[in-house]
C-alpha cells in the first residue's frame, strides 16, 4: 500500500532516513556509525528498503530484535531514490529529519553538525545542506555533478554549491510541505526557498563506497535532471507571494 503519514511527532527526536537498494553490507556499517554519531541524542534510523533482494530485511530484523532504534520501511518493488526518501519522511517521527545515502559515501559523523546548524539558524531556516569537499567519485561522475550543480545554481539561484549531497537535515513539518516528484531530493534547497524558508550549509568530506556498486545511474539522473531543473524553475516562478499566516479569534487567537 502507499506510504501513510506518521501521526506521531516528537520534538526531541532526530530521524535519520536512509534510502537503500541492495546495500546490506554498507548498511551493517553505516547504521552502527549513525548510532555512534548520535549516541547522546534521541534518534531513530528509518531504512527505506527499495525492493532489495540481498538480505537487507534479515539484517534489519536482527538489529531490531537486538533493541536498536531501527525501523524497516519496505517498497515491494524498486521505486527509486526520491520515492524512498519520501516514504522515509512520511514515516519519520522526529521534528528534524536527516537524510543520508545508503552506499556509505556520506559520513554519519557530520549529522550532529547538520542538526546543530539547523537548530542554531532558527525557525526561519528549514534545511542544513551538506556541501561535499574532496569528492571521491570517478572523473565522469564528478564532471557530471559539477556541470549539473553549476547549471542548477545559475537557473535556480538557490545559493547551494552542491545540492546532490545526500547529507541534509530538514525540519519535518517543512519537508512535508514540499511538492513531490521523482528527483525532488536533488532540489531540496530550492524547494525550501519556494516555501519562504532559508538554507544554511555545512561542509562535509565524502569517502569512497565501501561495498557494491551504485544502483542509481549517472546518465539516468542527467537525462531526467534537465527536465526536473526547468520544472523546479517553473514551480518557483508560479509561487509569487508567500502569505504570512496568523489565526485571529477563537481559542487559539
Amino acid at each position: 500500500m502507499p506510504a501513510i503519514l506518521s501521526t506521531a511527532f516528537e520534538d526531541d527526536l532526530v530521524s535519520v532516513v536512509i534510502p537503500a537498494k541492495d546495500e546490506k553490507d554498507n548498511l551493517a556499517i553505516l547504521i552502527r556509525e549513525i548510532h555512534a554519531a548520535l549516541a547522546d541524542r534521541r534518534h531513530e534510523v528509518v531504512v527505506v528498503d527499495d525492493g532489495s533482494t540481498d538480505g537487507t530485511g534479515e539484517l534489519l530484523a536482527a538489529m531490531m530484535a537486538d533493541g536498536k532504534p531501527v525501523r524497516h520501511v519496505r517498497h515491494e518493488r524498486p521505486c527509486g531514490q526520491s520515492a524512498a526518501v519520501r516514504s522515509g519522511v512520511l514515516k519519520a517521527r522526529g521534528a528534524v529529519v536527516c537524510t543520508i545515502d545508503g552506499d556509505g559515501q556520506n559520513n554519519p559523523a557530520y549529522i550532529p553538525a547538520l542538526v546543530d546548524a539547523l537548530l542554531k539558524a532558527g525557525p526561519t531556516v528549514a534545511i542544513a545542506a551538506g556541501q561535499r569537499l574532496k569528492r571521491t567519485d570517478g572523473f565522469w561522475k564528478k564532471y557530471a555533478s559539477r556541470f549539473a550543480n553549476s547549471l542548477r545554481g545559475a537557473i535556480l539561484q538557490d545559493g547551494t554549491r552542491d545540492s546532490g549531497c545526500g547529507l541534509k537535515a530538514v525540519r519535518r513539518e517543512v519537508f512535508l510541505m514540499l511538492p513531490y516528484f521523482d528527483g525532488w531530493h536533488r532540489f531540496l534547497p530550492a524547494l525550501v526557498i519556494r516555501e519562504g524558508y532559508g538554507v544554511t550549509h555545512v561542509d562535509v568530506v565524502d569517502r569512497s563506497r565501501m561495498h557494491g556498486k551504485s544502483n542509481y545511474g549517472i546518465f539516468d539522473r542527467g537525462l531526467r535532471g534537465a527536465l526536473d531543473l526547468f520544472g523546479v524553475w517553473w514551480l518557483r516562478k508560479r509561487r509569487r507571494k508567500i502569505p504570512m499566516i496568523s489565526e485571529v479569534g477563537g481559542p487559539h487567537g
